[in-house]
């Protein structure tokens, strides 16, 4: 419904000043309170990301022009001149770490394709998480934190990846892997949630991205166990974990809809998953459609289920 067709309808049926108290009413008389304080915030940190961004696709599209003095020289000033722009004005903390974070990022990527290291791409990831970890602290803004924990996610994906031989497997001999990986996780996590933000600065958005992050990591390699040839550990450990996660934060004082919704998703997606692989199994016979009917109708009673219980749990915690 459009809010504001429908006072310009009641204003023109009642006369002009029920038009005024209607746009004060609705708030329509004016700008949002905070919008003077959060646009140009905004504004700045879009335009440090964007900048930052565009540095890398033009240093990469003139690569053989610039050299390997000018390339390296070049990301070196930009990540200085972040930190001093940081440094400089507290107005420009945010999009002066932005755009070092960024910075940074694309050094080490250069300095990696330039020299020919050999490190792996998940130890050029871990340095660039750990590196501007003071930087995210200083800041202390959820601007920042958002981007350094997607880092940090990818550095721990790509550290299981390489040591299980570059490629995603859910065999009995990577359990102990996967449980250290999702431990580092769930770390990351509890490193970014509520209680510890009076410490970080990391503010809600951060805290969900790696909440999702981690959710989707979690069941990703649940799901890979489930559909082996042998359902592996790592499947019901899985559930496990997600139910522990929900349970976490359904309680009162760490009670969040969004994080809450995230794993309530996971813990269902596997439920579903494992209702099928346990109705299409090879020794199982039977009408297909049947089997796909009785597998809609559990997923659609489960996922109504899960709603339900999240809302009450929202209205009762308002």
């Amino acid at each position: 419904m459009d809010l504001r067709q429908t006072l310009f309808t009641l204003a023109a049926e009642h006369g002009a000043p029920a038009d005024a108290r209607l746009q004060r009413a609705a708030g329509l008389h004016g700008e949002p309170p905070s919008l003077a304080h959060t646009l140009p915030r905004a504004v700045l940190a879009t335009g440090a990301t964007l900048f930052g961004l565009g540095l890398v696709f033009w240093v990469a599209a003139n690569w053989d022009t610039l050299g390997r003095f000018g390339r390296l020289a070049l990301l070196q000033g930009v990540v200085l001149g972040g930190v001093l722009m940081a440094l400089w004005r507290p107005a420009l903390r945010v999009p002066g770490g932005l755009l070092a974070l960024l910075a940074t990022g694309a050094l080490f990527a250069t300095f990696g394709q330039t020299y020919q290291t050999g490190a792996d791409p998940w130890q050029l990831f871990a340095l660039w998480a750990v590196l501007t970890l003071p930087l995210a602290l200083a800041v202390r803004s959820d601007a920042l934190w958002a981007p350094w924990a997607l880092v940090a996610m990818v550095a721990v994906s790509l550290w299981a990846q390489a040591h299980m031989g570059h490629r995603w497997r859910a065999d009995p001999d990577t359990l102990n892997l996967c449980l250290v990986a999702w431990t580092l996780t769930l770390a990351l996590v509890a490193a970014l949630s509520p209680p510890l933000a009076r410490f970080t600065g990391a503010g809600p958005w951060s805290f969900r991205l790696a909440l999702v992050l981690a959710v989707v990591a979690i069941s990703g390699t649940a799901l890979g166990a489930l559909f082996s040839a042998q359902v592996g550990a790592h499947f019901a450990l899985g559930l496990a974990v997600l139910a522990l996660m929900a349970g976490v934060l359904a309680l009162p004082r760490s009670f969040d809809v969004f994080g809450l919704s995230a794993a309530v998703l996971g813990l269902d997606t596997l439920l579903v998953c494992g209702l099928a692989r346990w109705l299409f199994d090879d020794h199982r016979g039977g009408d297909a459609i049947g089997t796909l009917l009785v597998l809609g109708l559990a997923a659609a009673g489960l996922l109504a289920a899960s709603v339900s219980g999240v809302l009450r749990l929202v209205r009762s915690r308002a």
